[in-house]
């Protein structure tokens, strides 16, 4: 068949749901412009979430349940959806992983906890299993997002890394995660993060206050063409947005965030104070 892409369902779960998607297409014989005119899309629609490349939506979900007769059972379309939209990666985070991969520039804001891509392996892990704990996420999905984090820190290491601009608040290395042993090697990690010749450090301080720009985690990647696109969430809500109108005001705060944050030296001695502590 021509331009057929190869699916890896081991990827992650919205390519497994892409991969379910096409094998029950094929065994009923459809072509992608058979069950796009069944479910009432495009079938550049269906190709993109056989793909991946758009994540499945409830209503779509729906929708493919009635098209194969799934509704209601252990192998909803429906139920897949929401595990891809509240388990491992909420809507919109997919396509910005995409983006992220190929970014000249990443600018990272984080509260709370570290930023994902500067987590080591044991701090990832520990929230992982916390959110399995507070029943909040499954065994499995725990797991996922393990893996699926150590991908994207190795795009970082790619042969032309990007520049990655970090701001965490000062909660992010103050907060406790996993004990002294987990928290003393992701200490060590930040310093070492910070004296890569691709990256800068800052931590926003408590004494800021109110000149803070932001109350939620906020990322902006710069792409090959120079546009700037801006993704933020909440608990349980993702948002990628690459309209200037919106995007630009938040690179604007962001600059001021830099200004207004402890320099990557200053930084850097408040990490390594920190980690005596954890001796």
């Amino acid at each position: 068949m021509v331009n057929r892409k190869e699916l890896h369902p081991e990827k992650g779960p919205a390519d497994r749901y892409g991969d379910r998607l096409r094998r029950l297409r094929e065994a009923q014989g459809w072509t992608q412009e058979d069950l796009a005119e069944r479910m009432g899309c495009s079938s550049q629609h269906i190709s993109a979430v056989e793909t991946a490349r758009k994540p499945p939506t409830p209503r779509f979900s729906r929708k493919a349940d009635v098209v194969f007769g799934t509704a209601e059972t252990a192998e909803s379309f429906e139920r897949e959806s929401q595990q891809i939209k509240h388990g491992v990666l909420l809507e919109g985070f997919p396509e910005y992983v995409a983006h992220e991969g190929r970014a000249v520039e990443i600018r990272l804001y984080e509260l709370g906890i570290i930023p994902g891509l500067l987590q080591t392996p044991a701090y990832t892990r520990v929230l992982a299993d916390r959110a399995v704990q507070r029943g909040s996420s499954t065994p499995e999905q725990a797991d996922e997002r393990v893996r699926f984090l150590a991908e994207r820190q190795s795009a970082l290491t790619r042969s032309r890394p990007p520049t990655v601009l970090v701001v965490m608040d000062e909660s992010c290395i103050r907060r406790q995660v996993g004990g002294p042993a987990v928290m003393a090697a992701q200490l060590d990690h930040l310093a070492d993060f910070a004296a890569l010749p691709n990256t800068t450090l800052q931590v926003a301080t408590y004494a800021i206050g109110e000149h803070r720009p932001f109350n939620l985690p906020v990322n902006l990647l710069t792409l090959p063409d120079w546009s700037v696109i801006a993704y933020a969430e909440s608990q349980m809500q993702g948002h990628l947005d690459r309209e200037p109108t919106a995007v630009m005001p938040l690179l604007r705060a962001y600059h001021q965030l830099q200004a207004a944050a402890a320099s990557q030296a200053e930084t850097v001695a408040m990490i390594r104070e920190l980690r005596k502590g954890t001796s």
